[in-house]
C-alpha cells in the first residue's frame, strides 16, 4: 500500500496544484469586476442639489464652464477632456475645513503628479475676494503644481450653478442672496465622460484613502 502511494505521490501533487489553479481561474472569471456607480442628482442629498435638477435620474454630466485659474489662464471643460479629475469648493480665507481639505489635495497631488490622466480642480466660492493674485499667492504657499491643479475664480453665478447643478456639492445659503452658498467638504471624482463617480469627505484621511482606491478602480475601467 505504501508503495502504491509513493508511486503516485508526484501525480497527486501535480493534480492538486492544477486543480487549485483551475479553481482560481474559474473564480476570477466569474467574479464581477468592481465598478463605481454613476451618480445622478436624485441619488444625492437634496440640500446639495439645485431644485431644477433634483429629480434627474440619468444622463447627468458636468456642464461646460469658463473660469480663470491662478495664472490668469482661461480654463474650460476642454482642459479636462478625456481626463479624470477631482474637484472641490473652497475659499482662501477659510479657517475651518479648507486648510484640511487643501492639505489633503496636496497629498493627492503628490500621488498623481506623474499620472497624465488625473488632474485637480478647486473652485473658490468667494470670487469677489479670491482674485487671481490671491489665488496665485495661495497656490505658491500650498505647493500647487500648475500643470496638475487649477484653482479657479470667475463669475459668481457660474460657480454657484456649477456647484449646485453640476457637482451637487454645496448647500444654498438661502437668505444671503440668489447666488450665495455654503461650500461642503466634498471632493468629487469625475470621470472622462464628465460623470460623477464618487463623493468623499475632504477632511477625513480614511475617505481620502477610499478616494485613491476608487481612482484605481476607475482607471481600470478605461483599460478594459
Amino acid at each position: 500500500m505504501l508503495q502504491f502511494f509513493a508511486r503516485y505521490k508526484t501525480f497527486a501533487i501535480v493534480f492538486f496544484i492544477l486543480s487549485a489553479i483551475i479553481v482560481f481561474c474559474i473564480y476570477t472569471l466569474l467574479k464581477p469586476d468592481e465598478r463605481l456607480p454613476v451618480f445622478q442628482p436624485d441619488m444625492v442629498n437634496a440640500e446639495l442639489v439645485d431644485s431644477t435638477v433634483q429629480y434627474v435620474r440619468k444622463y447627468h454630466k458636468i456642464a461646460d464652464f469658463s473660469l480663470i485659474n491662478q495664472n490668469g489662464e482661461t480654463i474650460t471643460e476642454e482642459f479636462y477632456k478625456d481626463k479624470i479629475y477631482i474637484a472641490d469648493f473652497f475659499f482662501t480665507t477659510c479657517l475651518t475645513i479648507c486648510p484640511i481639505m487643501t492639505d489633503h489635495m496636496v497629498e493627492i497631488q503628490e500621488k498623481i503628479k506623474d499620472d497624465k490622466n488625473v488632474y485637480l480642480l478647486s473652485h473658490t466660492v468667494f470670487p469677489v475676494s479670491d482674485s487671481i493674485p490671491v489665488l496665485k499667492k495661495y497656490a505658491e504657499e500650498k505647493g500647487v503644481i500648475d500643470e496638475k491643479w487649477n484653482l479657479v475664480t470667475g463669475d459668481k453665478k457660474e460657480i454657484y450653478e456649477l456647484a449646485r447643478k453640476s457637482y451637487l456639492a454645496t448647500k444654498s445659503q438661502g437668505d444671503g442672496g440668489p447666488y450665495d452658498m455654503i461650500h461642503t467638504e466634498n471632493f468629487v471624482l469625475v470621470d472622462k465622460n464628465r460623470q460623477i463617480r464618487g463623493f468623499y469627505d475632504g477632511t477625513d484621511p480614511e475617505a481620502i484613502e477610499t478616494l485613491m482606491h476608487d481612482l484605481k478602480i476607475l482607471k481600470t475601467e478605461y483599460r478594459q
